[in-house]
């Protein structure tokens, strides 16, 4: 008997460079999620399914079991905090940096500088270690704004090319951690499930090189 299992991905960079590491695991999906309306997907295994859900929601589908699997950032990893997670595998793919950015060679004037991000938990993390107090602004996008307008004096983001803090003025300024996607597992799959997860482990492991 064959034992289902259920693979949570996000749409765009990532399940694009996931499609061959799965592909390495003898697992396609049938639809493409860029045109489907499905958020299920089935796959060339009858007993994998994909599913389709925000990128920072991953981690919750997994740690619920509402997954069994899945693939995150590890941006999405640190603002979680990864409870009732494992993590064993660095997949090595859409790597980026989160960063501090903001005007170059600008002192804010403000006692206590403002910071934007949608990444509260690690910012809030990143200064307290620097033992600095700073003013958090959650925003959801759109993050390059927020200086330009005054809302805030620099930003915390991911950045990849840093093309989009130049074409808007702004330059990275400090390296908070290099980010790239890793497979998470729900904890009481792991153990359910172990012969099945621990095949498709060692088959993504080999597929990435780790």
């Amino acid at each position: 008997m064959n034992i289902a299992l259920t693979i949570a991905l996000s749409k765009g960079r990532i399940f694009k460079e996931t499609l061959p590491l799965l592909a390495a695991a003898g697992i396609t999906p049938k639809d493409d999620p860029e045109t489907s309306r499905k958020l299920i997907l089935d796959t060339s295994l009858d007993d994998v399914k994909l599913v389709i859900i925000r990128a920072s929601d991953v981690p919750t589908y997994v740690s619920y079991g509402a997954a069994d699997v899945g693939v995150a950032g590890k941006d999405v990893l640190m603002e979680h905090g990864g409870d009732g997670l494992y993590e064993p595998l660095d997949l090595k793919i859409a790597k980026c940096r989160l960063m501090v950015a903001g005007f170059e060679n600008e002192n804010p004037s403000r006692r206590r500088m403002r910071i934007a991000t949608k990444y509260v938990n690690s910012t809030r993390r990143y200064y307290a270690d620097r033992r600095e107090q700073v003013e958090i602004i959650k925003l959801y996008g759109s993050m390059e704004l927020a200086p330009i307008v005054g809302l805030a004096d620099r930003i915390v983001d991911v950045v990849d090319t840093g093309n989009t803090l130049k074409a808007n003025g702004l330059v990275p300024l400090e390296h908070i951690a290099d980010i790239s996607s890793r497979l998470i597992v729900n904890r009481a799959s792991m153990k359910m499930k172990h012969a099945r997860i621990a095949d498709f482990i060692d088959k993504l492991g080999a597929a990435c090189g780790s």
